[in-house]
This record gives structure tokens, sequence and C-alpha cells, in this order.
């Protein structure tokens, strides 16, 4: 017979936090948001936390090497996504892994055949005013020029000029040897009063780029997360699949944390992967598996040997498997279930396994009853797609600027590796949609006040940690009426458009 649930499957939106009292100390200065990302043993340190418990979704619209490089700046993670080539995705991770050290590796690049409508368009793509000019186009070619925006004046200039008339040649550009060290660098560009600095071989091919601009902005991130080279921690997504040859790949190129991507993770399909990676590389490699949405997956995944677990099915924005499979639950329900289960693995095996609350976030304070119910960090898709730093086209849509948003389960992601279904590369229907998001602009200024709301929610609460959070967090089922009071009611709103003196 098959097993039913008495209770309703419940979403964030159906709860609200009871304030606890609050002591003097409970400022938002002293919240600290830290929280472990991998399994540990009680009474040892987690061999990865975060200083922030946010990750961006395994999703082509989320994290490339430019969101991975953002995100670890604020103190969280970035699983760059798999569905892409595998050299593609290592050398997304390369990037973002040298990044950190000071020496970027350039992905601004142009030959001097190329036009100025080329630079525009290039700059329009990456965002990026400073493009390196190298014989072949690429980004370890033989650099001849640097083009920046004081290089060429668009109101004065055909969009057919070609590039080698207008940049600043290689004679008249400072560069150092490979070699250098990034003291020695930075050095370099203050004594020349220079805002780029080339980092050339013998053979004069470009191999990176030394910013001023991020020698101020690096004194600047105080929560940065960094590993023990001082390089950014940045994570990647795998699929079942081909996770024999993408694995290697990755640790080669640097990743620090890997990530099944799987519509489900309840499955034999995980346990090989994760049977693998022990085999392979034991306790060295971290890896995260799901997504589950109760007591019995996140058992199973546990014992698998996954080093964390991800919770939801169907809650994501652009997430349409409930509609086309009826199968998930809600959000908030599944996260209760699964914290359960790893307090009672915790209690029976002395190893804690952190969650991953993956979906169903829609307002700011949906994080904090997350984390209130016993998520260790959360995963956001459409919350990261809105910024500067997504990988996606900003587009005006009747007036209003928008970012493109696809799912991994739609037509245009083509992700089919995530679904296990025995060797069916090509599924039938769809289980995620395209679309777009609100632009918001730059990932700093959203995380900082979305993360002041969460602080300041904790302080009402009492308390100054996630884990106090966990064990003081009151939380009350409200009603459908109790939802409508909590926001703006019975006034009639002024149109902020108005100017009222």
């Amino acid at each position: 017979m098959a097993k039913y649930f008495t209770e309703p499957s419940r979403t964030f939106s159906e709860f609200l936090l009871v304030p606890g009292y609050s002591s003097k100390e409970c400022t938002v200065d002293n919240v600290s948001l830290k929280t472990p990302v991998v399994r540990f043993k009680k009474g040892e340190k987690p061999a990865l936390e975060m200083n922030i418990p946010l990750t961006s979704a395994v999703m082509q619209a989320v994290s490339d090497d430019k969101m991975a490089v953002a995100l670890a700046k604020e103190g969280g993670i970035s699983f760059i996504f798999g569905s892409q080539s595998i050299e593609s995705q290592t050398a997304m991770v390369a990037r973002a892994k040298a990044y950190k050290a000071g020496f970027v590796m350039s992905d601004s690049n142009i030959s001097p055949e190329s036009t100025l409508q080329d630079i525009l368009n290039l700059k329009r793509k990456t965002g990026h005013s400073t493009v390196a000019v190298t014989t072949d186009g690429t980004a370890q070619g033989k650099l001849v020029g640097i083009v920046t925006s004081r290089d060429y004046r668009i109101s004065r200039m055909e969009r057919d000029t070609k590039v080698s008339e207008f940049m600043t040649p290689l004679n008249q550009l400072i560069t150092a040897p490979e070699g250098t060290s990034l003291k020695e660098a930075n050095n370099i560009i203050w004594d020349n009063k220079i805002n780029q600095l080339p980092i050339i071989d013998k053979e004069g091919r470009l191999q990176y780029l030394v910013f001023r601009k991020d020698y101020d902005s690096h004194k600047e991130n105080s929560h940065e997360l960094l590993d023990k080279d001082k390089r950014y921690v940045i994570g990647a997504g795998i699929n079942t699949r081909d996770y024999m040859v993408r694995i290697p790949a990755l640790v080669e190129a640097g990743v620090d944390i890997l990530c099944i991507d799987s519509s489900e993770g309840y499955s034999e399909w995980q346990k090989d992967a994760l049977d693998w990676v022990r085999k392979n590389y034991g306790d060295t490699v971290k890896i995260g598996a799901g997504n589950v949405v109760d007591r019995e997956g996140f058992r199973f995944l546990a014992d698998c040997g996954a080093d964390f677990v991800k919770v939801g099915i169907g809650g994501g924005s652009i997430c349409i498997t409930r509609e086309q499979k009826g199968i998930g639950r809600g959000q908030a329900s599944a996260v209760i279930e699964v914290a359960e289960a790893r307090d009672e693995y915790f209690k029976e095996t002395g190893i804690y396994i952190p969650i991953c609350s993956d979906g169903g976030i829609v307002y700011d304070y949906h994080m904090t009853l997350a984390l209130a119910m016993g998520a260790d960090f959360i995963m956001l898709g459409r919350y990261f797609a809105r910024f500067d730093e997504s990988p996606t086209n900003k587009v005006n849509i009747n007036g209003s600027y928008m970012k493109e948003y696809w799912g991994e389960g739609s037509a245009r992601a083509r992700n089919w590796q995530r679904y296990d279904m025995g060797g069916d590369e090509n599924l039938s229907f769809e289980e995620g949609v395209d679309s777009y998001v609100p632009y918001a602009g730059s990932l700093r200024d959203n995380v900082g006040l979305s993360l002041k709301k969460v602080k300041s929610t904790m302080c009402n609460c009492g308390v100054l940690s996630i884990p106090e959070l966990q064990e003081k967090a009151k939380i009350t089922v409200i009603s459908t009426t109790s939802l409508v009071e909590g926001g703006a009611h019975d006034v009639l709103l002024k149109d902020n458009s108005l100017n009222f003196k």
C-alpha cells in the first residue's frame, strides 16, 4: 500500500519566525554567518566552511567563472555549470582559481585585423573595457597590443576601422616577464601609474593580466573565501555519466568542491559516482549529492559518502518537474524532515553532514526561515541570475531591463545528463522553462542587503550564529489571512514616481 504523508507539503511562505529575547549583544555587526560545507566528525573542524550561507546554482544562466569570483569575494561558493564541454568547464575553473592570485587569464581577446565594431561587440558581451590584442585573437596568443576605452572615440571613428590602427602597440606598453611575483607586478603598476600589466613568456605570448583595480578590491573584501594558497574557493557541477573523465580534469584545474547536478538524487547512479570518487580520491575530493526531499533520501546519500546533501525537487522558479511529472515536495517540509534526519545521523554516527536548501526562495526572509529550519546553506538560481555577474544577456523588455534565465531542464540548456534514465540521452519533454528575471544590478550590493536582513532577523530572534538560530528559533504556521495581514493593506499606496513635497 502506498505511503501517505499526513501533513500538507508546505512552502516557506506558510511560516513566520516568532521573536525571542534580544540582549544588547544582538546587533547586526556581532552576527556570524559562518557555516560548514562538508561533512566532519564531532569535535573536529570542517575541512571547508563558508563565511556566508549562499551558493549559486549549477546552471548555464547563473554560474560561470565571473560569478564564481564575485561570490567568493563575498564569502560564498559558486558551482560552475557542468552542462558544457569538459575543456570549457575546466578553463572556467582555472581562470577563477588564477584570479585571486592577481594573475587573470584574459577573457577579452581580439586579433589586430578585427574592427572597432568587433571591439564594441566584445565589450557588450563581456562587460570588460580592456581587450588584449594577440596575433590569433586567443587568450595566450602572441601579444601585439592592448585596447582600452581611451584608445577610440565612437563618434569620430568608422566602425570598420581595424584594431591595428587604434590599439596601443606592444612597443608602447609596459609588460613583465613570466615568473614575476604579484608583489613585483603591483610595484610596477604603481611605479608607472598604469591600470594593467600584461605578463608575457619568452616567446611574447600573453599569459596573464594584472589589474590595478583588483589590488584595491582585494583589500575591501573582508569575508572573501580563500584556499590555503590564498586563491578563491571554486565549486563545479558534474553529472553521473562522464564523471570518470570530468572529475580528474576539474581536480587538475584546481576545483575545491564538486556537486552532482541531478534532478533526483536517491538513485544508484549517484551511489556509483560517489563510490568511484571515494575509491580513487578518498576524502581528498569533496563532493555533494542530491537532490532529495525526505529522510530516506538523505540517509541513502549520507551512507554513500556525500560531503553535503542538497534538498529540494520542483521548487525552483523555472522548474516544472512537479507539473510535468507530479513528483516533489514543498520546500519547507523537505528541509524540516531532512534536517531532522541529519541530526539523527549525527547522534548515531558522530558525523555531521551539512544540508543545502535548493529552491523555493522567493523573498529574502525565506533565507532566514530555511536556515532556522535546519539548512546549513542555501543554493540560489533566480536570485543570482538577476545580477551583472551572471553570464546571460541584459535585455530591454517593454522599457524594463531584464536578464535571461533558463532552467537546466529546458530545451535551451539541453542538459539531459542530469536526468538518470538508463542511457536515454534525449528526453521527450522539458522540466524547465526559458524566461526573464528583473535586472537587479551588482551582486555585492544585493547580497549585502539580503544578508543584512537575515542578520537583523536573527537579532530579533536573540541569536548570533546559524547553529544558535537552528536551536532557538520559534516558528509558526500562518493562515492565508495572516499572510495578507503581513503586507501593506487597507491603505492607498502613494505613487513613488510622484514628487511629494
